[in-house]
């Protein structure tokens, strides 16, 4: 290839780059609308409550001694004109399905198309199918609930809650206070912080996975349990809990630490894919 030859190409490839570069600095920006919503319902002690979050958004479930849930909702919605984001205003945000004993918490949006079909006269444009949204929960409950939570891309939370808990979470930060009942948590990636405050944990089992990522756990000082923490592939499990007493046919790897706290008892079990899992004992006022 000769010089003029080689200066043609290189001049058309670099026009093709600025042509693009302008078409895509002329594509008008979405605009962003940020809108609440917020239910109050009575609500007894025991029951089942179910949360199905935003493809993208954070969950707060923080549990108090009441008997009522409270729901806060920040919902943000982005659409190119004023006039689409008034449309996905009225069809963005959350249903509650009530039972007696139980009660749902579903989010809805551009990602459901039967959900949109149901809920709008007039078909919605497709230009609004698929619009980016989040919402992000601060949920409060009765301390004693069972939670079912699944959520997609966003930050969770859980403190004051005391059942049988289910999680899953696509990607996160998760930060986990954890008072009794049995909890079986599962994590696709993030970071994932677990606390035990107290030698008394009420808890019936703990089971938490994290696919990819950082697993931190925190144990008080005095406690009495059977652990076994793993990581299946990549990474390390970096113990400084002083009181893990091996069993003797299941010696501490790197990758492993399996064995008893104090006088053994509730089972504590945790899974790392790929990352690192901390265990430490917490720091005491």
């Amino acid at each position: 290839m000769n010089h003029k030859i080689r200066s043609i190409l290189f001049f058309s490839i670099f026009a093709v780059l600025i042509f693009s570069s302008a078409a895509v600095s002329q594509t008008p920006a979405l605009m962003k609308r940020t809108i609440f919503k917020t239910d109050k319902l009575d609500f007894g002690v025991g029951g089942t409550i179910t949360v199905t979050g935003a493809p993208k958004g954070s969950i707060k479930i923080i549990g108090e001694p009441r008997r009522e849930i409270e729901i806060s909702a920040e919902i943000e919605i982005q659409a190119h004109t004023e006039e689409d984001l008034n449309t996905l205003a009225g069809v963005t945000g959350f249903l509650t399905d009530e039972n007696i004993g139980s009660l749902s918490i579903i989010s809805v949006g551009t990602n459901d198309k039967k959900y949109l079909k149901r809920m709008t006269k007039k078909k919605l444009p497709k230009s609004l199918m698929g619009l980016p949204f989040r919402i992000d929960y601060v949920i409060k409950v009765p301390q004693y609930s069972d939670l079912d939570i699944n959520g997609g891309d966003g930050d969770f939370e859980l403190s004051g809650v005391s059942g049988s808990i289910k999680i899953n979470y696509l990607k996160t930060n998760a930060k986990l206070d954890l008072v009794g009942g049995g909890i079986m948590a599962t994590f696709g990636s993030g970071t994932v912080d677990v606390s035990i405050p107290a030698r008394n944990w009420s808890g019936r089992f703990l089971d938490i996975n994290v696919a990819a990522g950082t697993l931190n756990v925190s144990l008080p000082p005095g406690l009495n349990a059977e652990i076994d923490a793993s990581v299946l592939r990549t990474g390390n499990v970096i113990n400084t809990y002083p009181n893990i007493k091996a069993g003797r046919k299941q010696p501490f790897t790197p990758t492993s630490v399996a064995g008893k706290i104090g006088n053994g008892g509730v089972a504590l079990k945790f899974i790392v894919g790929d990352g690192d899992l901390n265990l430490f004992e917490m720091k005491t006022r």
